[in-house]
């Protein structure tokens, strides 16, 4: 053994593989490379010992890692595999190492108005990027803006949308923050204004902007304000015609200081307002509990519950209507997704672990028109706990639901990610609520690691055409991010509908 390492082949192999290893989990550490190089750094050393350090070691060592380098590497930031049933349109890679470009309280990633769909996502210098193009074209007009996020935190995600006459609104860069808001020069321009206010209402503890569009094209934006577990619930209203926004409510579900709520929202064919959302005590995801909901037939001004009974404001968790209750410790995940049917009837998709079982599975609670309904979607075997605070990395993600009521029938569909099937783009279709018929296929074949759905909004309700925001994404616990190379940002088009 003494001779071994008093041999000068052996000791340059050491050297060699030391530099190799410090320059292979530096490009790790920063994104450059992915982990499938990482098993390649070791074997020099291995080739080295195994070898004897014979004299010619040192020149087999270089040999081996001249042919490394020179063959095919992982395709680190190359686009998802996907189904034949699908079609994705590139538009440029971005930042990766956490989820803050796939996070499902993006509202939105993704919108189209008229002819043209819009996208939004940070890059691998942590600026925000704007894309658009026209719907037949898979060419897109891609700008870097002078703006920049805090993407180590996946709470500070960009939400878009565009209203009737053609501005681009972007807020981005929240998690207990000043409001950062800025709306396009022009009409159909990717080039953004200066920041500014919208009301000057409360807007220097901002978290989860959203915006919603009418159908006149006015636009609803939805934020809290305040911390986890003891924030409100704001909402603003943009006149399109003549081009300013008003306070539309301040703080009208009040946790009271003692607890805040986490929403989804739904606007129906009648522009009425849906709202439905779980209550949490404190910073802790496991102190969410109970699904509440209240309607606005008045474009948020005043609120009813499913019974007609008008709230008095501010709705409190003893005020609120429950379609559901579920103790805290149930594995509830927040913010997820809601629609509504022909009829204006709620739809609210979610998870969480039923009583007497440790696995959350994907629920769906409902009205029928007469009372409130609920079955489960999904019929999963592993179990999972949520406790903590900050983003979590969890093995599902939180599920989007949509209805088609074209010809009269009744079609839910709800998009998700399972590792259960190998973290890919998942589709469930079902056409019998009440018995639970649901049909899946995946739409990528590949994993794509963290991701969390986010769709064009604007396209399925006036065409019934999905098209998905498609990124392999990392995410740590607790904010914490992952070594990932920036990778490829695709709408993900979906045919069958």
């Amino acid at each position: 053994m003494s001779g071994i390492l008093k041999d000068n082949s052996f000791q340059l192999s050491i050297i060699l593989t030391l530099s190799f290893l410090g320059v292979g989990f530096t490009l790790l550490h920063f994104g450059f490379a992915a982990y499938g190089w990482a098993p390649f750094i070791f074997l020099p050393i291995v080739l080295g010992l195994s070898l004897r350090a014979l004299p010619g070691s040192v020149h087999l060592t270089l040999l081996f890692l001249l042919l490394q380098c020179n063959s095919p590497a992982p395709k680190a930031g190359g686009p998802v595999d996907i189904s034949p049933q699908t079609d994705a349109i590139p538009v440029a890679k971005g930042w990766a190492r956490n989820s803050i470009n796939a996070v499902i309280f993006r509202r939105n990633a993704l919108v189209t108005h008229r002819d043209t769909q819009y996208i939004a996502f940070y890059d691998s210098t942590s600026h925000v990027v704007l894309a658009k193009r026209q719907l037949e074209d898979s060419t897109w007009q891609i700008r870097q803006t002078r703006y920049r996020g805090n993407t180590a935190d996946a709470h500070n995600s960009i939400s878009i949308m565009v209203d009737g006459k053609g501005y681009l609104h972007m807020a981005w860069d929240h998690h207990g923050d000043p409001l950062r808001y800025c709306r396009s020069v022009r009409p159909g321009a990717l080039e953004m204004s200066e920041e500014m206010s919208m009301t000057g209402i409360r807007e220097d503890d901002v978290t989860y902007p959203e915006f919603y569009r009418f159908s006149d094209d006015d636009l609803l934006f939805v934020y809290r304000d305040g911390a986890s577990g003891r924030g409100d619930i704001m909402m603003n209203y943009y006149n399109t015609q003549n081009q300013k926004w008003s306070s539309l409510q301040n703080g009208f579900i009040s946790g009271e200081r003692e607890r805040n709520a986490y929403w989804q929202i739904a606007l129906d064919d009648r522009d009425n307002i849906h709202l439905s959302w779980v209550w949490r005590e404190s910073g802790d995801v496991a102190s969410n509990h109970d699904l509440a909901y209240a309607v606005s037939s008045d474009r948020g001004r005043s609120w009813r519950k499913s019974t007609g009974e008008v709230y008095e404001l501010p709705i409190t968790a003893a005020t609120a209507e429950y379609a559901m209750h579920i103790p805290q410790g149930s594995e509830l995940i927040n913010q997820t997704s809601m629609c509504t049917d022909a009829a204006g009837r709620p739809y609210i998709a979610s998870y969480w672990r039923p009583a007497g079982t440790d696995v959350p599975q994907y629920q769906l609670v409902y009205h029928d028109g007469t009372d409130w309904q609920h079955t489960q979607l999904s019929h999963r075997s592993t179990p999972f706990s949520l406790s903590g605070g900050g983003t979590k990395r969890i093995p599902i993600s939180r599920p989007k639901v949509l209805i088609d009521n074209r010809d009269g029938s009744k079609i839910l569909h709800l998009l998700f990610r399972d590792a259960e099937r190998g973290s890919r783009v998942s589709l469930a279709t079902c056409t019998n609520l009440e018995k639970g018929n649901c049909t899946i296929r995946d739409l990528t074949l590949s994993s794509v690691a963290m991701w969390e759905p986010t769709y064009d909004t604007e396209l399925w309700k006036n065409r019934k055409l999905l098209h998905i925001f498609l990124q392999k994404v990392e995410q740590g616990d607790g904010e914490t991010q992952r070594p990932l190379a920036p990778q490829m940002v695709s709408v993900l088009e979906v045919e069958g509908f």
